[in-house]
């Protein structure tokens, strides 16, 4: 879906993705490739979205999966969505979002308890300041240990 909220990355940190860096460069971890889905403004192509993507990944035969959402509030319905479609084809899931404290989860459902939550600022908002409001290798360390921990166990 996304790296963070706004668009305060710089071109850079996108050709340098720390998810991807981390996940491609962990011995443990065979990485098949980058699924991006938009966020549709109506209800019905947001639940549709995200079983397309859950039906892709469960085509592909992965044992996990680290979606990344751009965003809150109605971007966040579409994030819940897509993992619980996920997790309830047994794909593990892990979510990598801002939350903070001013973007807590409209929805929620059973398959969102490993999100790392890549909010950086104190005051736990959105900021104008660089890398406060994006996934950082620390984050991304952290979406891929739970990832397979979660793996681990077998869902």
């Amino acid at each position: 879906m996304g790296i963070g909220p706004s668009t305060k990355e710089t071109s850079l940190h996108h050709f340098r993705d720390p998810l991807l860096a981390v996940a491609t460069s962990d011995d443990d971890l065979d990485v098949v490739g980058v699924v991006l889905v938009g966020t549709p403004q109506d209800n019905d192509d947001k639940m549709f979205v995200g079983k397309r993507a859950a039906v892709w990944l469960e085509a592909m035969r992965v044992d996990g999966a680290i979606l990344s959402c751009d965003g809150w509030g109605n971007s966040h319905v579409d994030f819940a969505n897509t993992i619980k479609e996920i997790g309830s084809r047994n794909i593990p899931v892990v979510g990598v979002t801002f939350n903070g404290v001013q973007a807590q989860f409209v929805v929620t459902n059973k398959y969102m308890d490993t999100i790392v939550d890549i909010n950086k600022s104190e005051e736990g908002i959105e900021t104008e300041v660089v890398g406060e409001n994006s996934a950082d290798y620390i984050d991304a360390k952290k979406a891929v240990a739970l990832l397979k921990l979660k793996m681990q166990r077998g869902v």
